[in-house]
């Protein structure tokens, strides 16, 4: 099995592709625009016909987008996207009508949760801002594509190698600097939001189950941890794990703050579909992923 992961050297595609390398029988092929790729390819901005040329040489039997923008301008997002999903699209309609597609979605497309009330894939969609309108532009497009596609909306990811870009990663980094003085002092913004956090491990196992699942799978499933946690208990559950002596501020003055997290206040997804379709639920707890994380480990 030919398995071409675009956007495999990010962090959520690192995974995968690493993952995938264990599949008995699967060849994995890595996509990305970085020159050193073994497939270079920039979903913002190939041709359709441009892209369809690879997909010939790579001739995968799957193919998995974990290519995505998650900060920038709304154009730049709106270009990987929303474009990039619709020129794979057309481009594996062209050169590999058969292949399967596995593309990673957001929790985000689904907007503010009612607290205490997860939600199911057939939930109405009522994405905050440039990002989740984005992501959910193209998962419209991938499923009316006509493809053997299934999207994955992923919660919000943690563990191992997360990325500074992320909250996980930045509030790892400033512990990292803030080490054992007692003086240190963490200004934050509101962490009273919930969110759903799902061990990126747990993210590439249900990639694993999604590009072996027989048959037509729903159009989307959700991958979550299934419940939601107060981002003020990840931040302290990373503190513990530092040792750090020193104090939080949180609402601080002048504090890098989330739009989002005032805006969506509770999310958590409801995972019985990805339960029913694959077989997967997530074994990491929180508490791994945070242990994984401040240890410092990369892609496993």
């Amino acid at each position: 099995m030919r398995i071409l992961v675009l956007g495999s050297t990010g962090y959520l595609g690192a995974h995968v592709a690493r993952r995938l390398g264990a599949v008995p029988g699967a060849l994995v092929l890595g996509g990305g625009r970085s020159p050193a790729a073994e497939y270079v390819v920039d979903l913002a901005s190939a041709r359709p016909e441009q892209l369809a040329k690879t997909l010939v040489s790579a001739a995968p039997d799957t193919v998995i987008n974990c290519a995505g923008a998650t900060g920038g301008d709304a154009v730049t997002l709106a270009e990987v996207n929303v474009r990039g999903p619709a020129v794979l699209c057309a481009a594996l309609r062209e050169a590999a009508p058969a292949a399967r597609l596995v593309h990673l979605g957001s929790a985000a497309e689904y907007g503010p949760g009612t607290p205490g009330t997860p939600v199911a894939e057939s939930a109405a969609t009522r994405p905050v801002g440039p990002y989740g309108a984005t992501k959910l532009a193209g998962t419209a497009l991938v499923t009316a594509s006509g493809l053997d596609a299934v999207v994955l909306r992923v919660g919000n990811p943690v563990g191992p190698g997360a990325p500074s870009t992320g909250l996980p990663g930045r509030i790892a980094g400033l512990l990292r600097a803030a080490g054992p003085d007692p003086d240190a002092v963490l200004r934050l913004g509101d962490l009273s939001a919930h969110r759903d956090f799902v061990d990126v491990r747990d993210v590439a196992r249900a990639v694993a189950y999604a590009v072996t699942a027989p048959g037509p799978l729903p159009g989307v499933l959700n991958i979550g941890g299934g419940r939601a946690t107060p981002v003020r208990d990840l931040v302290r559950g990373l503190a513990d794990r530092a040792g750090f002596r020193g104090r939080i501020e949180e609402n601080a003055a002048g504090a890098a703050g989330s739009a989002r997290s005032a805006e969506v206040s509770w999310q958590c997804s409801d995972i019985t579909a990805a339960g029913r379709a694959l077989g997967w639920r997530p074994v990491h707890t929180l508490d791994d992923a945070l242990t994984a994380l401040w240890e410092g480990g990369g892609v496993p």
